[in-house]
């Protein structure tokens, strides 16, 4: 299982990740789950993949192969002409992983799983963020909903929902974010620090602000433990009920 947030914010995007991909009792890895594609100056695509491991995998390398390969009839993340062209080519990668092992899968009875964000910014067009489902379809983010969550997302969707709006500041974003994984991990095992941040701003066409935040960064640490005791502190200044 993972996390996965990415945000659309006028000032920007926001895109995190964690980075576990086994929980049990003896079977714990790590991997990235943040794939990001840029050409400086002219675009910057970035991929957030939750779900089986090794569709997501076959995915991005079939993504990077594309890139490597940069033949002038072929279409790849550097040369699409907009951030719905390039959530089109996830999809049909996508569907592509389904036409060549999702028979297999059926006969493990394992499920076709995955998801994957993509968001960015292509010069010439303002930044977008789609949510690509195991089908190859997608959707966009509204100004009304301007976020996606991917992975184990009922502990961290409350705090987003109270806070974050389209206009929030791109850093009180963060905050929010990293908030948000703390919920997260606290409740479920299958969901770890590392976390890869990534805060993108509008116009900038360079992934310049990417972060990896370990379990004892300085600023999570004070995050966690400022969330914690201002919870506590709310709590208790609630009225309790006086019904019996």
């Amino acid at each position: 299982m993972t996390y996965c947030v990415g945000l659309l914010l006028k000032q920007g995007l926001v895109f995190a990740s964690d980075t576990r991909t086994n929980a049990g009792v003896d079977q714990v890895a790590s991997t990235p789950k943040m794939h990001i594609f840029e050409l400086k100056n002219e675009r910057v695509i970035v991929l957030l993949t939750a779900g089986n491991l090794a569709i997501t995998q076959s995915v991005v390398n079939a993504l990077k192969a594309k890139v490597e390969k940069n033949e002038t009839d072929s279409k790849h993340l550097h040369n699409v002409d907009s951030l719905f062209d390039a959530a089109g080519l996830v999809g049909a990668e996508l569907r592509a992983a389904f036409e060549r092992d999702g028979e297999h899968f059926k006969n493990h009875n394992i499920d076709f799983n995955a998801s994957i964000l993509v968001g960015g910014q292509i010069k010439g067009e303002k930044p977008r963020l789609f949510n690509v489902y195991a089908a190859g379809n997608f959707i966009e983010s509204t100004q009304e909903t301007p976020y996606f969550q991917i992975g184990e997302t009922k502990y961290g969707k409350p705090i987003i929902d109270r806070v974050v709006q389209q206009n929030s500041d791109i850093m009180e974003t963060v905050k929010c974010v990293l908030i948000s994984f703390d919920s997260t991990i606290r409740s479920n095992v299958s969901v770890a620090a590392p976390i890869d941040l990534l805060i993108y701003r509008v116009d900038s066409l360079h992934a310049d602000c990417h972060q990896r935040i370990t379990e004892t960064d300085p600023y999570y640490l004070q995050i966690r433990q400022g969330w914690a005791d201002g919870l506590r502190s709310v709590f208790s200044a609630l009225p309790s009920p006086d019904w019996c």
